[in-house]
């Protein structure tokens, strides 16, 4: 076969750096240290980041590790949803069928992953927080205030969705330091402190500034009314505007929107559906704040999904419309929230008819709402509020922390708010009002051998 000339002077050329690469190889065979000193480029030494830039680094690398522990991950925004009665089960995978019937061992991955997310989030915030300190003493007030920010939101997410027992390690000078079990009110006591000290950091009135200091009112608030002190939560929200968001952003090319990725491309989640008796019927509402569809019909034809069963071949298949891309955004807190604070706490103060004024005046901002009327009772009144809550709030967290306030606050039993009676797949739902610590947990000294959680009260 005729070769060309330039060809062969290629062929000619390869076949000598092949034999000189071969040559080295040989050579350096003899050296026995050569391939232990190879740095590995996926670690990061703590020296290598003790700069302005490299704590900026680790600030921004927090800031993915939130992401990837909330909508950009299967996090406790989804399995919490899963656990309650916003999402119900599509595919065969037992972890996830186990959340979703609330029968939860101890070793489930799903949930052992998120955790895991959840805390290496928050302890790149904390490690931020110090480089910033060290390093960057003159970066912006924004830049530490949204790191604890970062604290802030995961404790009191962990304090929502986990049991009593609840556990916070951390790294002090490069070396782990266990934490011991906690009970709820305490973690959510850190929280607060950790919302605290991050408004303190936020001093300017920059876009930034204004955003991380919403983010921080708004998050203590919501700790606050777990902390049941309803009249200080309104105080901490005011003034938050209400088409206020804090984002996480998704693309195709970093990390995509998980709620969309898990329900409308993979069917492994399906809306629920008036779940288990007391479940909100949030698949048929028809309401214009959670737009859903029926697989296969025409809505989601449109949106693109024409797959008419989940995952695990029964139907129907609820698709939510909310975040109808990959790249959708999604607001971990947001001015609406705020106003829903201030509606809970004006009906806590037995002021009924502020709280349906908020209400309505939040209705009023979406085409196609009509407004409420008084429900006639204190009970009708507190679960007119949950479900706008419940509307409001889908799929970002909210739900589980709101039926566990429903029962420590409102004296309501488990059995009239958790989904109840045949579960979908057969046999009954469980009893579990939480989530237990993950069984990797017991690798900690500080814990008890055996014991995963203090108690499984709400």
């Amino acid at each position: 076969m005729h070769i060309p000339m330039v060809r062969r002077l290629a062929l000619s050329r390869w076949r000598l750096v092949m034999l000189s690469g071969a040559m080295a190889l040989t050579a350096s065979a003899c050296d026995t240290t050569t391939f232990l000193e190879i740095e590995d480029p996926d670690i990061i030494n703590p020296s290598n980041v003790q700069s302005s830039a490299g704590a900026n680094a680790v600030r921004l690398g927090a800031l993915a590790r939130l992401n990837s522990a909330s909508s950009g991950g299967e996090s406790m925004l989804l399995l919490g949803g899963l656990f309650t009665d916003e999402w119900i089960n599509g595919d065969s995978f037992i972890g996830r069928q186990e959340v979703d019937q609330r029968v939860i061992t101890v070793q489930n991955s799903f949930v052992t992953d998120a955790s895991r997310s959840l805390h290496r989030a928050r302890l790149s915030a904390q490690q931020a927080i110090e480089l910033l300190d060290e390093f960057a003493p003159a970066a912006p007030g924004w830049h530490t205030g949204e790191m604890y920010f970062v604290q802030a939101w995961i404790e009191n997410l962990a304090a929502e969705h986990f049991c009593n027992g609840v556990v916070f390690s951390t790294v002090i000078d490069g070396v782990e330091s266990y934490g011991s079990q906690m009970m709820v009110a305490d973690a959510f006591e850190r929280a607060l402190a950790h919302a605290d000290s991050g408004l303190a950091r936020v001093t300017g009135t920059t876009t930034d500034d204004n955003r991380v200091r919403n983010a921080l009112k708004v998050v203590r608030g919501r700790i606050l009314l777990n902390l049941n002190r309803p009249a200080d939560a309104a105080t901490s929200v005011n003034g938050v505007p209400t088409n206020f968001t804090y984002n996480m952003l998704h693309s195709q090319t970093t990390n995509s929107n998980q709620i969309w990725n898990l329900n409308n491309l993979s069917w492994r989640y399906s809306v629920g559906n008036s779940e288990g008796t007391n479940g909100v019927n949030f698949a048929t509402a028809a309401d214009p704040r959670l737009p859903v569809c029926v697989g296969g019909d025409a809505i989601c034809r449109t949106n693109g999904v024409t797959r008419t069963t989940r995952d695990d071949l029964t139907a129907p298949l609820h698709v939510q419309l909310v975040w109808p891309l990959r790249e959708s955004p999604v607001a971990l807190t947001s001015g609406i929230e705020a106003r829903l604070i201030e509606a809970e706490a004006a009906l806590r103060a037995q002021n009924s008819a502020s709280a349906l004024t908020i209400l309505n005046t939040l209705r009023a901002t979406v085409t196609g709402l009509v407004p409420l009327v008084d429900a006639g009772s204190a009970d009708a009144r507190v679960n007119q509020l949950f479900r706008e809550r419940a509307i409001w709030l889908f799929a970002r967290g909210y739900r589980l922390g709101d039926m566990r306030r429903l029962i420590r606050q409102y004296n309501r039993t488990a059995t009239s708010v958790f989904p109840v009676g045949t579960w979908h797949k057969g046999g009954n739902y469980g009893v579990d009002v939480n989530f237990p610590v993950p069984q990797a947990e017991q690798n900690n000294p500080n814990i008890p051998a055996g014991q995963t959680c203090i108690d499984r009260n709400a």
